[in-house]
């Protein structure tokens, strides 16, 4: 951990990406019968459904480079002021996130920092001005979603097979 914080992370651009995603420890049918994490993972709602285990969340460059992670409880919401305070804590410039992260708590505590929370629109909401360039940017959160899916697929950081969290933890790292 500490060579991660030394050398592992990349540089902020003023570009940045966030996104999370779940990471479950068992199969749902057998998240009362779990050991290993009791007390510890928690039961959370995502795009693909409900999960036991926890949330990873991601900040990452234009370039592709991890600048932060962080890992919660699935149950933790990605609008959680809490969670991006920690993730932009050495971000500046502009923030580029999915639907999930529309609030306007959210926004105006990281408009405070220095940070521009760039989100899309949902169906039910007004139509507002955006940037070209903003809109153009958006398009390009496939950066982040490849990291979430090289890590689930190539570093195979999802299984069910952990005995205790330090196992967890290290496969994670």
């Amino acid at each position: 951990m500490f060579f991660l914080n030394l050398k592992g992370f990349g540089r902020c651009t003023g570009i940045t990406f966030v996104d999370s995603t779940m990471i479950p420890v068992c199969h749902n049918m057998r998240r009362y019968a779990n050991r290993a994490f009791k007390g510890i993972a928690t039961d959370g709602k995502g795009t693909m459904g409900w999960c036991h285990g926890f949330k990873l969340h991601l900040a990452c460059n234009d370039r592709g480079e991890i600048l932060s992670f962080l890992i919660t409880g699935a149950h933790v919401s990605d609008k959680n002021p809490d969670v991006l305070k920690i993730l932009a804590k050495r971000l500046y410039g502009k923030l580029f996130a999915d639907k999930g992260y529309i609030s306007q708590k959210l926004f105006d505590t990281l408009f405070e920092d220095g940070i521009y929370l760039v989100t899309g629109l949902m169906s039910n909401m007004k139509n507002r001005l955006m940037p070209f360039y903003d809109k153009i940017m958006l398009r390009k959160r496939h950066i982040i979603e490849a990291i979430n899916d090289m890590l689930k697929n190539e570093a195979q950081i999802l299984h069910s097979r952990h005995r205790s969290l330090n196992n967890f933890i290290m496969n994670l790292i």
